[in-house]
Parts: structure tokens; C-alpha cells; sequence
């Protein structure tokens, strides 16, 4: 798939649809990388699709 954002830097293993550097600079996932990774990681991600999910 080719980069939509020339700008972006590239991550290793990550598609550019995984996710994005938000204005601090800082690497945050996205909804579709959190379903393709399917679990919730507990540390109250921005786009995590499980948020306020009893479990």
C-alpha cells in the first residue's frame, strides 16, 4: 500500500493506517490498528474500540 502522507514517518510493521503522530509528536494508535490487534491493552488508549467494555 503506498504512504498517503509523505511526511509521516514510517514505523516497522505498522501499516500507515495503524496509526499517527499526534501534534506533541507523540505515536497514537488507531481504532482499525486496535481491532486488528484485537484485545484491549488497559492503558485507556485515545481510539481503543473496548472503552467502557465490561469484561
Amino acid at each position: 500500500m503506498p504512504d498517503t502522507n509523505p511526511k509521516k514517518p514510517r514505523v516497522d510493521g505498522l501499516e500507515d493506517e495503524d496509526y499517527y503522530f499526534n501534534e506533541q509528536g507523540y505515536l497514537v494508535f488507531t481504532k482499525t490498528y486496535h481491532l486488528k490487534r484485537g484485545y484491549c491493552c488497559k492503558n485507556c488508549c485515545k481510539h481503543c474500540p473496548w472503552r467502557g467494555v465490561k469484561r
